[in-house]
């Protein structure tokens, strides 16, 4: 992977995109080098939670690679939006939840990536943006349905027809990001929640993240369903047996088998 970094730390895998001269612009490759990463987090079952972030201090993701995409037709142009959003959609349903660490700028394709993970921390230098429409083209990888869901139709039209950045506290206001950190502390927030995750039953959190992201598709009483469903499937867990156990006989729960 030329283009992005894979640091397991315990249960915690840290994917970086490695592209700092170019603001870490998604290009093909980069693409190609995360759903890599992913693959090899996929196979490392002991991985409870993904962290997603930016090398350098100026740029989470400054969007897509414009001098890639310019020449494309529209088949071509189809083809890449898919590959796009396949990974980003692999994001959104990875079996463990995603962080993304987001440090300066996250525009276009870069808020996109950052709307897939589960949680979004930003540092206080922040900006999200989808500047697409300043570009003559819509947002490709999931920015009109995912920030829609995320701040409401409003807001969200708002932002991809004026291309308006968004500051980090802006961000925090309008409930695109969790919370908002000073820089030097980004990465040590977004290990914090993660070895938090960690801690909890891992078969439980995949649950519990499978029924909300199933649950958002449906209805209330579509949802309630999944629930039922991803709830009673944990009472065949040894993880479920050992905790509960252990909560009758006032005992801590160390670590969890991930069974």
């Amino acid at each position: 992977m030329d283009t992005v970094l894979l640091e397991l730390k315990e249960h915690i895998a840290v994917i970086t995109i490695n592209r700092p001269k170019a603001l870490n612009a998604l290009s093909t490759q980069v693409l190609t080098d995360l759903n890599c990463a992913l693959n090899e987090v996929e196979k490392t079952e002991s991985v409870y939670a993904v962290i997603i972030t930016g090398a350098g201090e100026k740029s989470f993701v400054a969007g897509a690679d414009i001098s890639e995409m310019k020449d494309k037709n529209v088949e071509e142009a189809a083809v890449y939006g898919r590959f796009g959003n396949d990974v980003f959609t692999r994001i959104e349903n990875f079996r463990c939840p995603v962080i993304a660490a987001v440090n300066g700028f996250a525009l276009g394709g870069g808020c996109e990536l950052s709307m897939a993970c589960d949680i979004r921390i930003a540092s206080s230098n922040a900006r999200f943006a989808q500047p697409e429409t300043g570009l003559g083209i819509t947002p490709g990888f999931g920015g009109t349905q995912r920030l829609a869901r995320l701040v409401g139709a409003g807001i969200a039209k708002e932002l991809i027809y004026t291309c308006r950045q968004v500051k980090a506290e802006e961000a925090l206001a309008i409930r695109l990001v969790n919370k908002v950190v000073e820089p030097d502390e980004l990465m040590d927030e977004a290990m914090k929640i993660a070895q938090s995750i960690s801690k909890n039953a891992p078969i439980a959190v995949k649950r519990s993240k499978k029924a909300i992201n199933e649950g958002l598709q449906t209805d209330m009483a579509g949802g309630v369903s999944i629930e039922i469903n991803e709830f009673s499937a944990c009472f065949d867990t040894e993880d479920q047996k050992m905790a509960m156990n252990a909560f009758i006989n006032k005992e801590k729960v160390e670590n969890f088998l991930n069974k």
